[in-house]
């Protein structure tokens, strides 16, 4: 049966080639490039879909479709758009748009979602979001379209989201942004680190205790579930969590339910869980120290951050907006030389968006110019090459030393840490000199080749990376 698809499109190829894919498909489609040719043309035809770019010649598309949904609440509409930021994605969603596509799209995928729009009834009268100002994510490459795509799905839902990414790649600023678009934004968002709490009150801070509930319990406290009731929940470093709090996370999460620490009465609560981890949770899972229920559990709607590295076209863009961002914090106001941000885009970041913000803040308040130029960018890369390249000549106690104070290692599990962090280099030196035979590299550290197997599933090394 023919389907009827009106395209509000003013880029004439582009318009030309939806149509020839569409009419392909079986679609009749009448064309425009105005906002005034879409309205005539709806009133006076009805469409199984409507596919609109949002910057059209005489005006903004997505200002103006609240009429259109009033008027038209069963069509179902595709949002095309060349202005790929994250606000762009969330206006889209918030108009209940049927999907979102940012520029360059997928031919195909856009006219098989063509094709569900037409067969579906569209749902109108939602209400719309307040994006308010300051969205915390920047970008408009490829990898970042997939997340803004990916946020805008789960804006009107309760689903849990696992949000996975290297250290540095903003996963707070994801899970930031999904509570403050989403339908829980008036209430409360709490952020809780499980790998900064001590293993023995980790209970304690997510569930709260009652008074005596043991030494040192002079009073009862209420844990981070109660505090986010009818708002989120965000799990950072679930990776890094003891498995006895991982029953009990994931005892709470089937049923809805928390029993404070040394208390007997259970408590309902209404939050919405977005969990985070910079490892590989599969291995873990593997090895026995992350409970495979729980994974499922979370991992209803996975995030995946993309490294910097593999977004290098949004490293400008990030930079500058850092030095913005400096001028708020208190330091000099700068600007970017374009030769020195093609540097800083040849760059690794192997701390992410981290790193160069940190960078950006670094040049603002160091640089001599009002201009940061290729030279000011090389003085300081130069320094932190410096800084990185440790020489080892014996003194290592005092290298410790020095690091321990900057290192932001949690209080109360201070020798946990430090040593899985200074154990790590160790087994990948011990792997690589034996080509990851793992009975090899306990006898050169000396230790029991059980003791190296299970710290290695841990630490998620994998040995097979060594092999020769």
């Amino acid at each position: 049966m023919a389907r009827r698809a009106l395209l509000v499109e003013d880029d004439a190829s582009i318009a030309m080639v939806i149509t020839a894919a569409l009419e392909d498909e079986a679609f009749t489609v009448d064309r425009c490039d105005r906002i005034t040719d879409r309205d005539r043309l709806l009133a006076v035809n009805d469409y199984d879909v409507m596919l609109t770019d949002v910057i059209l010649l005489d005006g903004d598309g997505i200002e103006t479709l609240g009429k259109v949904t009033t008027a038209h609440p069963a069509m179902p509409i595709i949002i095309l758009s060349a202005q790929n930021t994250l606000d762009t994605a969330v206006r889209a969603s918030d108009t209940g748009a049927f999907e979102y596509f940012p520029k360059p799209f997928d031919l195909d995928e856009l006219v098989r979602a063509a094709c569900q729009a037409a067969d579906s009834h569209g749902d109108a009268g939602e209400e719309e979001a307040d994006p308010g100002e300051g969205l915390p994510l920047i970008g408009r490459s490829q990898p970042m379209q997939d997340v803004y795509r990916m946020i805008t799905r789960v804006l009107r839902n309760d689903l849990t989201v696992l949000i996975l990414g290297e250290s540095g790649t903003g996963k707070e600023l994801v899970a930031e942004a999904i509570h403050q678009l989403g339908s829980r934004r008036s209430g409360p968002f709490v952020a809780v680190n499980t790998a900064a709490i001590p293993r023995e009150l980790i209970e304690s801070e997510l569930f709260g205790h009652e008074k005596g509930a043991f030494t040192g319990a002079t009073s009862r406290n209420i844990g981070k579930f109660e505090q986010a009731n009818e708002g989120t929940l965000f799990l950072d470093e679930i990776g890094d969590m003891p498995p006895e709090a991982q029953t009990r996370l994931l005892r709470a999460l089937q049923s809805g339910r928390i029993r404070r620490v040394g208390g007997e009465q259970e408590i309902a609560i209404d939050v919405r869980i977005i969990a985070a981890t910079n490892r590989n949770l599969e291995p873990m899972i593997a090895a026995g120290s992350f409970r495979e229920d729980l994974f499922y559990r979370l991992n209803v709607v996975p995030i995946q951050l993309p490294p910097l590295r593999d977004r290098t076209g949004d490293i400008e863009p990030l930079a500058r907006h850092f030095l913005r961002r400096a001028v708020k914090e208190g330091l000099p106001q700068r600007r970017l030389s374009k030769a020195a941000a093609d540097m800083l885009s040849r760059q690794p970041w192997r701390g992410n968006v981290r790193e160069l913000r940190n960078f950006m803040f670094r040049a603002a308040l160091l640089a001599r110019e009002e201009e940061i130029d290729t030279g000011t960018i090389e003085t300081l890369l130069n320094s932190a090459s410096v800084e990185n390249a440790v020489t080892i000549d014996g003194n290592i106690d005092a290298l410790v030393a020095a690091w321990l104070p900057g290192a932001g290692l949690p209080d109360g599990d201070l020798y946990h840490r430090a040593l899985a962090v200074l154990e790590r280099p160790l087994f990948e030196y011990a792997l690589s000199r034996t080509g990851g035979n793992q009975l090899r590299a306990a006898q050169l550290l000396g230790i029991n080749r059980n003791t190296l197997r299970k710290r290695l599933g841990e630490l998620d090394i994998d040995p097979e990376r060594f092999s020769s």
